[in-house]
């Protein structure tokens, strides 16, 4: 399944291919203020429609990942890192997606505070 996914404003827009299966609440510094819900998927599986050089980053503690946000709303709909075993991730804010229903989703909370 086609997922469309956008930020606030729609400056930056986005496809992700898959199923929706869980996704973590984590409670690190920046996840937990962002309340970001996170669906971890094959960065493969992202297709972007805004060029990646229009969109403001941000990396924090050991800046392995990359969080993308819109620098008109501000409105932050995914990052791209690198998985534990090396292969290129993204992490889709599931808040950002079209016509999902937050409520049939499971949330899995993962402790970033203390990784």
């Amino acid at each position: 399944m086609i997922h469309k996914g956008s930020c606030h404003c729609g400056r930056i827009a986005f496809e992700a291919e898959g199923e929706i299966e869980n996704v973590i609440s984590c409670n690190c510094s920046h996840c937990q203020r962002k309340g970001y819900l996170l669906w971890f998927l094959p960065r493969a599986a992202v297709k972007l429609l805004t060029p990646e050089a229009e969109m403001a980053t941000y990396t924090f503690n050991k800046h392995v990942i990359r969080h993308h946000f819109c620098p008109v709303c501000g409105c932050a709909p995914f990052g791209f890192g690198t998985a534990p075993d090396g292969s290129p991730t993204a992490a889709i804010n599931v808040r950002c997606l079209e016509d999902n229903d937050l409520s049939k989703l499971t949330v899995m909370p993962y402790d970033g505070k203390s990784a």
